[in-house]
């Protein structure tokens, strides 16, 4: 496929998962939140999940508001990690803070992204790698803190 027929189906893939984004809503029973904000663009995202007792996501959702770009990685994080454990959950917000960061992964791990490997096209426009990564960051930070912390949380992005 040609390079720019590729990029014009990330970018339809893109759009689309911010004009219908999945997941978009509060989840009645979060065991984990944060909430994160990025001070320069504006975007917000509170993400919300359900960690069953396996430790797999039995359920997400995210409320905020933001360019196209944080919105449609939001929905597509939330579709990527739904059911999958912390730990895959982990290893995938790696892979794609790896890859905004200009660390190259193998087509098998950044195939474990789903639709979210799309946006790694983003990453070569160094202004829009925030609005990529905030919901994935957000991810990590609700995963990683511990059981007594307060699940509520609000944070600004790193800069």
């Amino acid at each position: 496929m040609a390079l720019s027929k590729l990029n014009n189906l990330y970018r339809a893939v893109i759009l689309d998962a911010a004009q219908n984004p999945h997941h978009k809503g509060e989840i009645e029973g979060a065991t984990n939140q944060m909430t994160l904000h990025n001070p320069t663009c504006g975007d917000t995202v509170n993400l919300q999940l359900k960690v069953d007792s396996q430790d797999k996501i039995a359920d997400v959702g995210f409320t905020g508001d933001g360019c196209t770009i944080s919105q449609a990685s939001a929905s597509m994080m939330s579709d990527a990690v739904l059911g999958k454990s912390k730990e895959e959950a982990l290893e995938m917000a790696k892979i794609f803070s790896d890859e905004a960061i200009g660390k190259k992964h193998s087509s098998d791990e950044l195939a474990k992204l789903g639709d979210a490997q799309a946006l790694t096209s983003i990453m070569q426009f160094p202004a829009r790698i925030k609005c990529a990564t905030l919901s994935w960051w957000a991810l990590t930070r609700a995963l990683e803190k511990d059981a007594d912390d307060d699940n509520a949380d609000s944070s600004q992005a790193k800069e």
